[in-house]
């Protein structure tokens, strides 16, 4: 939301966050039961003229400009090799708890997480399957694609149960600045509705 209210961009929402998380690191419980549940975020942050993936562990972050295709992101790291930018201590942090040896190419996602990078996309995870159906409608995804893939189920895109979804949102930001940019909010805690 700070983004939003102070940047005119994408790249400059980006470094808002990122001073932002630098200055006051992230936490607090993720469930309004008493059962402690953190875990840290990630974000899609687009304009009309260009879209940043960021993703943070503590206060080190990793974000990939997304230079076109479909990119999502699901509660796990998905940023590995191409970087963008990065907080300036990201690797060398990495190196001195021994996740990386300095040596090999630095994979963001493999070294700050316990995911197997190589099975991310081929898993039945969300993010996998999130990432399946937006490539099955890659170069045609109109809002209403994009609403049908945040109301799926099955998918687990659209979770039920303990840990459900909240709530969705889709924006239409064309690249026309004299076109109006749209965006849909779900009312509801459930996105099917």
């Amino acid at each position: 939301r700070l983004g939003l209210e102070r940047a005119d961009t994408a790249e400059k929402a980006l470094s808002v966050i990122v001073d932002l998380l630098e200055k006051y690191g992230q936490g607090g419980n993720c469930m309004e039961s008493n059962m402690a549940f953190t875990y840290h975020n990630s974000f899609l942050i687009a304009d009309r003229k260009e879209a940043w993936v960021l993703e943070t562990s503590g206060k080190y972050w990793a974000a990939e400009k997304v230079e076109g295709g479909v990119r999502n992101i699901s509660n796990q790291l998905s940023i590995t090799t191409k970087i963008d930018r990065e907080h300036p201590e990201l690797k060398a942090y990495a190196k001195s708890n021994g996740w990386w040896d300095g040596e090999k190419e630095f994979d963001f996602a493999a070294t700050y997480s316990y995911v197997n990078t190589a099975r991310m996309t081929t898993s039945g995870g969300r993010y996998c399957e999130g990432y399946k159906l937006l490539n099955k409608h890659k170069g045609s995804i109109t809002s209403e694609i994009m609403m049908e893939i945040l109301r799926d189920k099955e998918s687990g895109i659209n979770m039920e149960g303990g840990f459900m979804t909240t709530g969705s949102m889709v924006s239409v930001l064309p690249q026309q600045p004299n076109l109006p940019c749209i965006h849909f909010f779900t009312g509801t805690p459930d996105p099917a509705r």
